[in-house]
């Protein structure tokens, strides 16, 4: 089963809770754009991502959003099977920020086997310290980093992300990801092509002096 490669500790599992596994997963595709979990009364179950680009972020009550983490082929989200975390509810959103392919283990199956095996729940339990390191991370660069700093890493790591010096990216979305004001980021972006070191057009920023942005960082 291919899904045995995507699940790291698939062979530290006894055959019979592979075998429970196997039977249990299910593969589901999400479209670009469209949302994949939503919030903490959504308990869909544990994600594993085959192929594609998941997005995850959470909004404020004036509903303004921010980027959390991102997740890509072979990484897995817990966040999204909720409901077997004791006392930890957390009203993350996940949206698919390309077509995207992922197998869902069902969170009672995963909660039994947490309870039953000390490597999953150990597992389970790396997992959530790895994406509470990402929200403390991301804490920090709001707190402690100039907005020019942070737009210009966001820029950077976007732009090797794709591939490309060409990022098909309106300012409302950039200012998603990085939880403030389309107008911020509007004045920002002008700043930075004043300097020479992006060019504006109609919902794309080109990077045209990657050197000078990589020194705000």
């Amino acid at each position: 089963m291919e899904f045995a490669n995507y699940f790291p500790i698939w062979n530290k599992l006894t055959p019979a809770q592979q075998e429970r596994l196997s039977n249990a997963v299910t593969q589901t595709k999400f479209s670009a754009g469209s949302i994949v979990h939503n919030g903490s009364m959504d308990c869909m179950g544990l994600i594993v991502v085959y192929t594609g680009q998941l997005r995850a972020y959470i909004l404020s009550d004036e509903g303004r959003e921010i980027t959390i983490y991102r997740l890509f082929d072979h990484d897995i989200c817990l966040f999204s099977a909720s409901c077997i975390m004791r006392n930890i509810q957390f009203d993350i959103i996940i949206e698919a920020e390309k077509d995207t392919m992922v197998w869902v283990i069902p969170p009672k199956l995963f909660a039994q086997l947490m309870e039953e095996s000390a490597v999953v729940a150990n597992y389970a339990n790396e997992l959530m310290s790895s994406r509470f390191s990402e929200v403390m991370w991301l804490m920090e660069q709001v707190m402690w980093k100039r907005f020019d700093q942070r737009l210009a890493e966001f820029l950077i790591q976007e732009s090797n992300l794709e591939g490309s010096t060409v990022l098909k990216l309106t300012h409302e979305k950039i200012a998603n990801h990085l939880g403030t004001a389309r107008e911020v980021v509007t004045r920002m972006l002008r700043y930075f092509q004043s300097e020479g070191m992006v060019k504006l057009t109609r919902g794309a920023v080109e990077l045209t002096d990657v050197k000078r942005l990589q020194t705000l960082q």
